[in-house]
């Protein structure tokens, strides 16, 4: 069963008031769902794959910990903070969230776009449901 989906809302606001990020200067924030196309198909090119109705996903939590930890010590970054789905999800629904704040653009954007794709790459398990 999916979990219930976070508040970025909330998560902004908490993330605003913590002394340890008191350097933001910018949030940025991914927000992975499931998609009718097939994703490990997509990756490879491979537009003929029928579409997905959805995904068993999970993840490994001391993967994504050290994934975490990575981001946190990357250059000028002053938050981070990750949620992510299991179970069986339904197309639309929210498989992750990740929010990053740090002080310039550079590297909020670095930060985001390594710690999303060490997590889809090494820290979650999928399968595609037909």
């Amino acid at each position: 069963m999916a979990k219930q989906s976070p508040s970025m809302e909330d998560w902004l606001r908490e993330a605003k008031a913590d002394p340890a990020a008191a350097e933001c200067g910018m949030y940025l924030v991914h927000n992975g769902v499931v998609r009718r196309s097939a994703r490990a198909r997509v990756r490879q090119g491979d537009g003929s794959a029928g579409e997905v109705t959805g995904m068993e996903f999970g993840y490994e939590e001391e993967k994504v910990r050290r994934a975490v930890e990575s981001a946190r010590a990357m250059e000028g970054i002053g938050y981070v903070r990750v949620w992510l789905n299991e179970g069986v999800l339904q197309v639309g629904d929210d498989i992750m969230f990740v929010l990053i704040g740090g002080d310039i653009r550079p590297h909020v954007v670095d930060a985001l776009q390594t710690l999303v794709g060490t997590l889809k790459n090494e820290c979650v398990t999928e399968r595609e449901l037909f």
